[in-house]
């Protein structure tokens, strides 16, 4: 049986030297597979590194080639098994989406390269024969970004960004904005892209696309709502997110038979809408606040608030609360003057509902974030309960 080997993925240009071994595992070539981390970090334990794979967690005929760690929100990281053949599907349904005409097409690598948006650069790469630009390590900024469009020579341009780093690019001034408007398609995704945000990009002449997916489903595979080439996406009886297709993982690592996987599918953590075929994500089932016995998707109230006078950034959790249950609090970076609690509550009211109106206001000088940009809600929480109401 084969092993499964942590592989320490460095930052900056080191990265590179992983090709190689990444191109084989893309081929089911490698007699083991592979547990990407942080080079600074040890790879995490409970995904026993080292050890051999079930026979459920193998298959020789499209062996699992990478084990991704889950971005662990609610607890202990899963790692998701992906074969070989999820990753090439997944490589060759985003180039057909993305960028279908003539020319090479070349990454920039923007992210760290062991969560799965990063790693899918690199294989994206790989599959497309062309060598990826790399930013170096160290804080992301938009002088290094641009920097880095001088070494690219492909025709056809993409990269992936948080939406934090697209906000920070289109803030930096003229030369970032050109550095965007170079690329056939950049890719947002890991955390929720506020509207007023891709309008200000696509205003700009920004090629911006959404994403949506999970290490689950070998990264991105809804892009702008419409599922990819070969993926399929529906709801259960709970109003969650449940997509198939080749992508998908084929479970996660010593949890035989997980109820996520049910019948070759993929059942998210999340809720969503669909509508002619577009999916529309409202958030994580364990993200829903009831209050006052009504339940409020905080994607809706962040939606409303989002680019509203005052509001840069901006994260909606629940907090529990005597009188209602859970309270909504709007955690807000501002942009210029700060909304004042009873202005919050008022846009809210009157664009979403009464009942979904945040009941406290929390004001920050930057949104605390995990893994490659999701806002990390659990800290969120602490920092409101840390504070009076209002």
């Amino acid at each position: 049986m084969r092993p499964l080997l942590p592989l320490a993925v460095p930052a900056g240009d080191a990265v590179l030297g992983l090709l190689p071994t990444l191109a084989r595992a893309l081929d089911g070539d490698l007699p083991h597979a592979l547990l990407p981390h942080a080079d600074r970090d040890a790879p995490p334990a409970t995904l026993a590194p080292g050890t051999a794979l079930t026979p459920a967690e193998d298959d020789p005929d499209d062996p699992t080639a990478v084990v991704v760690a889950t971005s662990g929100s609610t607890g202990t990281p899963k790692g998701a098994l992906l074969p070989a053949g999820a990753l090439r599907a997944s490589a060759a349904a985003t180039a057909a989406r993305l960028a279908p005409g003539p020319g090479a097409q070349q990454w920039v690598l923007a992210l760290p390269a062991h969560h799965v948006a990063g790693l899918q650069v690199l294989l994206r790469s790989v599959r497309a024969g062309t060598e990826p630009v790399v930013l170096p390590a160290g804080p992301f900024g938009a002088d290094a970004f641009v920097a880095a469009l001088e070494r690219t020579t492909g025709a056809q341009l993409l990269t992936s960004l948080v939406p934090t780093q697209l906000v920070r690019l289109l803030d930096a001034g003229p030369a970032a904005l050109q550095a965007l408007r170079r690329f056939a398609a950049v890719l947002v995704g890991s955390a929720a892209t506020p509207a007023p945000l891709l309008e200000r990009a696509r205003a700009a002449g920004v090629r911006v696309v959404t994403t949506y997916g999970s290490s689950e489903t070998c990264g991105g595979c809804v892009y702008d709502g419409v599922p990819l080439d070969g993926v399929e996406a529906d709801l259960d009886a709970d109003g969650r997110l449940v997509l198939a297709g080749p992508v998908v993982a084929r479970g996660y690592r010593g949890m035989p038979g997980h109820p996520a996987f049910a019948d070759g599918r993929f059942r998210t953590d999340d809720t969503a809408v669909l509508t002619g075929g577009r999916v529309r994500v409202l958030g994580r089932v364990d993200d829903l606040v009831t209050t006052g016995g009504l339940k409020v998707a905080p994607a809706l109230v962040e939606d409303a608030l989002a680019g509203t006078p005052g509001v840069g950034e901006v994260v909606v959790v629940g907090v529990p609360d005597p009188e209602w249950g859970q309270r909504l609090v709007a955690c807000v970076v501002p942009a210029g003057t700060p909304p004042t609690l009873q202005e919050v509550r008022e846009r809210v009211g009157t664009a979403v509902a009464r009942h979904a109106a945040p009941r406290q206001l929390l004001l920050l000088d930057a949104l605390p974030l995990r893994g490659p940009g999701k806002p990390d809600r659990t800290r969120l929480r602490e920092l409101a309960l840390g504070r009076a109401p209002g």
